[in-house]
């Protein structure tokens, strides 16, 4: 890659050197307004030599990511060693499922850039306009080296507006089912949330699957498309409640995640609003309260754990006694420390055990910003 050479400040340095994948804007001198996005930058130090390479982002919160240490610049056959890598840590998940992540952006040591397998289809999400044509071509190396049949671009929710999502190899998938340890997930491979499931979640199901619920009732607030569900199912729960706001989720799910729909309920509501009317003889042995992101800029911070104290204090009193409890947070801008501050003091009065599920394997958490989903699981 053809490259420009940008001396950083030395608090800039530092950070960089300590293994933080992001410079911010605030942290840029004057120099650096020649730049466009997509510049690659040689960063060099206050000794006048090169010691990483990162994409320029104008106008940007993030101004420039991290691509590369030391002083030798990216290169094709360095993005491809890199990948090798970064899939010889996949093969245990392989083993368990067809569904994975192959590239998670920053975590995994490429920034913005994210990929998704689905049996033969892979799912390419780039967050920002300076990685896309890194992105492309990251996914025309995958798609050899993974064997895919059909490869979809798909914009993330933040970047509906710039760039619209389409087939770059291959078919256009249709719905596709994919194999995880005892369940059958149902995905709509580039549509919808994610890149069309929440494979970070597949702990938890793995988590819920493996419990003995037999004959137990479930409530699983802003259920989606019901993969909790589901593994509650499988872990023989006999009723099982998904409560979301979205009519096409809860329909999908009732179509592809239900081995027997008698045993399901489904409600299409407000979660937040749903919860204050619940009737106080529903009673549950197992609640799961997994919000979606509600917190994209700092400010909303305070805003969101409020939320999230109310639901959780509105919902106690409907968990059976010996009852288990899982909440989720899936935002990086809510540290580890706040949430579990908040989940235990919701819980502090009858549930004193607390369980953190790990991240899976291609999941990894590489800096602070990259742990965004927390999954408690409280009990008596």
């Amino acid at each position: 890659m053809k490259s420009r050479r940008y001396q950083v400040k030395k608090e800039v340095e530092k950070v960089i050197q300590q293994g933080h994948p992001w410079v911010f804007k605030s942290h840029l001198s004057s120099a650096a307004n020649i730049f466009k996005t997509g510049d690659c930058l040689a960063l060099v130090n206050a000794s006048n030599e090169v010691f990483g390479y990162g994409l320029f982002e104008k106008d940007a919160l993030i101004a420039i990511r991290l691509l590369k240490a030391g002083k030798t610049p990216p290169s094709a056959e360095w993005f491809k060693s890199k990948l090798k890598k970064i899939l010889s840590r996949r093969e245990n998940i392989k083993k368990f499922t067809e569904g994975y992540r192959a590239l998670h952006g920053e975590n995994d040591g490429i920034p913005g850039v994210v990929f998704d397998v689905y049996g033969k289809i892979g799912v390419l999400q780039t967050y920002t306009p300076s990685v896309d044509p890194i992105g492309r071509y990251l996914a025309w190396v995958l798609r050899k080296e993974l064997q895919l049949e059909s490869v979809v671009w798909k914009a993330p929710s933040r970047r509906k507006k710039e760039i619209v999502s389409r087939l770059l190899y291959g078919k256009q998938p249709k719905p596709e089912s994919i194999r995880e340890g005892k369940l059958k997930i149902a995905v709509d491979v580039g549509e919808g949330q994610k890149s069309g499931a929440f494979l970070d979640l597949r702990g938890l199901r793995k988590f819920l699957s493996l419990q003995n619920l037999k004959g137990k009732r479930v409530l699983n607030l802003f259920s989606y498309t019901g993969t909790l569900g589901l593994a509650a199912e499988v872990a023989g729960a006999q009723e099982i409640w998904n409560v979301d706001i979205s009519k096409g989720a809860l329909k999908f799910s009732e179509q592809f995640h239900s081995l027997d729909k008698k045993k399901f309920r489904y409600v299409a509501a407000d979660v937040f609003s749903w919860v204050e009317s619940l009737p106080p003889q529903e009673k549950f042995d197992v609640i799961i309260v997994d919000p979606p992101s509600m917190a994209s800029e700092t400010k909303q911070i305070s805003v969101a754990l409020k939320a999230y104290s109310r639901v959780y204090k509105r919902v106690l009193p409907h968990l059976k006694p010996k009852g288990m409890m899982i909440v989720c947070c899936c935002t990086s801008r809510i540290t580890r420390q706040q949430f579990n501050e908040v989940a235990k003091k919701s819980f502090s009065t009858s549930l004193r055990k607390m369980k953190s599920l790990p991240p899976e394997d291609d999941h990894p958490v590489g800096f602070p910003q990259g742990d965004y989903l927390k999954l408690l699981v409280f009990t008596d």
